[in-house]
């Protein structure tokens, strides 16, 4: 089971950051013009899930335990509710 959502390209047309859910955890993947960073958390350390929207566009603060908060943007609402709907299940 691999799922993976993408941030809207209409926000960042080159580096949209992206989210993959899998068996154990899930890893984003931030992207930047010349940089970027991937980051895994074990579904188990993951303390939270908030949804920040805005008009069209949501981010997603992902709040795992004993780390500093993951903050991923540009993703849509409907995108973003199921985020943390899969994420929450299998914390």
């Amino acid at each position: 089971m691999n799922e993976v959502f993408s941030a809207s390209r209409l926000k960042d047309m080159f580096t949209p950051d992206q989210v993959v859910l899998n068996e154990k955890g899930v890893s984003f993947r931030t992207k930047r013009l010349l940089s970027g960073s991937d980051n895994f958390v074990f579904y188990s350390d993951i303390s939270g899930v908030d949804i920040d929207s805005g008009l069209f566009f949501a981010t997603i603060r992902i709040l795992p335990r004993a780390r500093p908060e993951i903050v991923i943007k540009g993703f849509s609402k409907g995108d973003a509710e199921r985020i943390k709907e899969l994420i929450l299940e299998r914390a």
